[in-house]
């Protein structure tokens, strides 16, 4: 139990950090603001669709309409984009800003575990993350009450938990970067650079592929974010991310733990 104090207390902590600058401020704003945006032109397009489907329907079978196809799961795609870009925003200051002001030493000599430390940053940057989701998850409540044929929630449920666990392995990678920098700037180009990689890296390949690039293609976080957009929700894609996550926060402990020593 006191373990899980120490874990939530810091949680706080992060929490006072991020609303006491305008570091969640803005983030909290512009991922609003691009959410509505997104929905607001996606959904357009989907009327404009949907007018000429009716059309071509007086003439024989029109194709199938779905507002978990066209609508939500095109609106949480391009928010994972956007995720890529605000992540290390949320992330460079987590320890590169204990280092600069010289509070990583105090947290060292702490009665703190390191893990207790690196859970508890990486807690509050997702648990800030969960908030900007579920915020914006006011946008398809509209489709619920005023759609003639109701969205499917499955389809949102596994979509918002695709993009939550895409975000986790963004975070568990910035707060990986910023143990080993005391530099805010560094940290954050550094992890959106990785990101970026590993982003591509489900570009280079396809079916027709050798099996040396469908490894590396595995390796891209894009792939494994596709089954949870149309509804699928499959196991080896929960444990890849699962692990991803666990492997940058083990970094972070290896590293947080020699600093420790030195300190």
């Amino acid at each position: 139990m006191t373990a899980l104090r120490n874990v939530f207390a810091l949680v706080e902590t992060e929490w006072r950090h991020y609303f006491g600058s305008p570091i969640a401020w803005v983030a909290l704003t512009i991922w609003t603001l691009l959410f509505g945006l997104f929905h607001v032109v996606v959904f357009r397009a989907f009327l404009l669709y949907s007018m000429q489907s009716a059309q071509q329907m007086e003439f024989g079978a029109g194709p199938k309409l779905s507002l978990n196809d066209l609508v939500i799961g095109h609106v949480l795609q391009n928010m994972a984009v956007v995720a890529l870009f605000i992540t290390p925003m949320l992330t460079m200051r987590l320890f590169a800003e204990e280092k600069r002001q010289g509070t990583l030493e105090l947290l060292a000599t702490a009665p703190l575990t390191a893990w207790q430390i690196i859970l508890g940053k990486f807690l509050g940057a997702l648990s800030l993350v969960a908030l900007m989701i579920a915020a914006s998850l006011l946008n398809f409540v509209l489709l619920w009450r005023y759609a003639t044929v109701a969205p499917e929630w499955k389809p949102v449920a596994t979509g918002v938990l695709g993009l939550l666990l895409l975000s986790a392995c963004f975070i568990a990678v910035g707060l990986f970067v910023s143990t080993l920098t005391r530099n805010q700037i560094v940290a954050g180009t550094l992890t959106f650079g990785l990101l970026l990689g590993f982003w591509i890296l489900g570009w280079v390949g396809d079916a027709s592929s050798g099996p040396v690039m469908q490894v590396v293609t595995y390796l891209g976080l894009l792939p494994h974010l596709e089954g949870f957009m149309k509804g699928v929700l499959e196991l080896k894609d929960v444990v890849f991310y699962l692990s991803f996550v666990a492997l940058g926060l083990f970094l972070a402990h290896q590293s947080v733990e020699s600093q420790r020593w030195r300190a």
